[in-house]
Parts: structure tokens; sequence; C-alpha cells
């Protein structure tokens, strides 16, 4: 089975362990990922899988995505994606968490929570200015271009949207799994918000070992 699976963040809680310590995890929930295409080098010149999350109305998706769920043999979804690693999961079955284990490490995607417009020192950290009675210069980036260019070049640290951007957590630990109530516990903190789609994956640090 392809090891790979969308998964909906419940939120926050810590376990104890057996030594009595404390571990922080954050609970994630796969009630509906299912497997929608196989794409083959063949036909695709590659070798992949989509797999999608959450269910919708028949009459919220157009006619192309309609056929596409209805070829496949499932409900139309809310959002899809690839896994690189096909497996051996056929098109319209479902992907369950007990394709992980205990103890294994995965790395986590997903979309970060957005801070709105924030000014360099929260985004890029920069240090402050004096504070000190007549400073100009508390919070502001200070130089932003060269000397005779005229403009300001690409790339350079500014102020701007902060957040909400795709991020990969990687090599954290799935503490436990619970298959009847479609769960996994994963040690620490993953992207994303409340209720938010995430993509777990086997870990590359564990695939190379």
């Amino acid at each position: 089975m392809a090891k790979g699976i969308l998964a909906r963040k419940v939120g926050m809680t810590q376990l104890f362990t057996e030594r009595g310590t404390v571990v922080p995890v954050t609970v994630l929930e796969s009630d509906s990922c299912h497997v929608v295409q196989r794409k083959t080098t063949s036909n695709d010149g590659y070798e992949a899988m989509q797999i999608g999350f959450g269910e919708q109305p028949g009459k919220r998706v157009n006619k192309p995505l309609s056929g596409h769920y209805r070829r496949s043999g499932v409900r139309p979804l809310l959002q899809l994606t690839e896994v690189r690693d096909p497996g051996d999961a056929e098109v319209g079955s479902r992907l369950h968490v007990e394709m992980f284990s205990a103890g294994e490490l995965v790395d986590v995607t997903g979309i970060s929570q957005g801070k709105g417009f924030a000014g360099t020192v929260k985004r890029h950290g920069f240090s402050r200015g004096p504070v000190s009675h007549g400073s100009m210069n508390t919070r502001q980036p200070g130089s932003i271009g060269s000397v005779d260019a005229a403009r300001t070049f690409k790339g350079v640290k500014m102020s701007g949207h902060y957040g909400h951007a795709r991020r990969t957590i990687r090599h954290l630990e799935v503490v436990r799994v619970d298959g009847e109530r479609n769960l996994l516990l994963i040690k620490g903190s993953v992207p994303g918000h409340k209720n938010g789609v995430v993509l777990v994956r086997p870990s590359e640090r564990e695939q190379a070992l």
C-alpha cells in the first residue's frame, strides 16, 4: 500500500509515557481518504497516485471533475494531491491510518497559519533600532537598495504577507495509531490551523535507513 495519506488536523493534546513523561501530540483524523487516480509512465511520464480527502456535494463540482470522480467510483472530494510512491492501492479504495505504526518517523506537509501583514522584525527576525529619546528607527528595516541601481533588487527582505505558505516538518514521530477512530497521534506540532488538511508521508531519513 502506498505510504501517504491526507488527514484533518483535530488539535493538540498530551500523552503520558510509561515513565510518566508528558508528550505533546497533534491529533490527525483521516476518515475519508480515497485513491482517485493512478498515473503511469506510459500515459503520464511518471509514476504517482492521486488521493483525495473530504466529501462535498456534487452540485459544487464542475463537470470535468464530476466525470473524474465518477470514473474512479468515489464521491466528490474537497482536496486532491499526488503521492509519488504509488504502491499497490487500487483506484477507488480507501486509505487507512494503519499503514503507519507507532515509533515510525513521518514528514507532515500543510499550509501554515496566516499572520496577515507583518513588518520585518516579526516576519524576518530583524533587530530593532535604538529606543532612546528621539530615535526615528525603532522597527524600520533600514536600507533596501544599492547606491546606483535606482531600484530595489528582487528578494530583499521587506514587510509583507506573513504565513499561509506550504510548509513541511520532517522527522516527526508517530506516537499512537488508533485504527478504530482513524486517528494518528504525532509528537509535536504540525503546520496549519485547526481543521486544516495535511499530507502525512514516511520520513525521507527513515527511507534512507
